[in-house]
């Protein structure tokens, strides 16, 4: 039985002394594969981000001109209020884009840009039950990337209408 477990241990031997003769070798490999893909990973690093920049610049922008959008709605909407209610003397269209700019100075994001929204009204002063509608334009300047696309597709207009009838 001696004799049978003699060869088993010097074979399980020569394994691990094998195994401990390549090991080196293999881990020095290693570290060159892995050298290879730290280099192969910095260069997709480099092609992917100005994508994600993009990605992420554009969902910022995206948010800003929404935002935008939401306050020159919010602004018509506080413009025709001040315009229906039952007041005496009625309120003016000059007492309407008060209201409206005073709204959209306030809230606005404009990026440091001088533009100003655009105010029409028509209806202002009518008779009860008549409709008065106030509409506020702002073309929007953006941060970086709505200066850009304005470049390529022209000024970026945002419009919103309210109606309300008189009091």
């Amino acid at each position: 039985m001696s004799h049978t477990t003699r060869p088993f241990a010097a074979h399980a031997a020569s394994k691990s002394s094998a195994a401990s003769r390549h090991a080196p070798a293999l881990h020095a490999s290693g570290r060159r594969r892995s050298r290879r893909q730290a280099g192969v990973a910095a260069v997709e690093f480099a092609l992917i981000l100005p994508l994600l920049l993009l990605l992420i610049f554009g969902t910022v922008e995206l948010g800003i001109a929404l935002y935008d959008k939401a306050v020159i709605t919010n602004a018509s909407r506080e413009g025709a209020r001040a315009g229906i209610v039952l007041k005496s003397p009625k309120p003016t269209s000059a007492d309407i884009k008060n209201v409206v700019q005073n709204y959209t100075s306030s809230f606005l994001v404009t990026f440091g840009t001088a533009n100003t929204p655009t105010v029409t009204q028509t209806g202002q002063g009518g008779a009860f039950g008549t409709p008065l509608s106030v509409t506020v334009s702002y073309q929007y300047a953006g941060l970086g990337l709505g200066a850009m696309l304005s470049a390529v597709t022209g000024p970026i207009t945002l419009t919103a209408t309210t109606v309300m009838n008189n009091e």
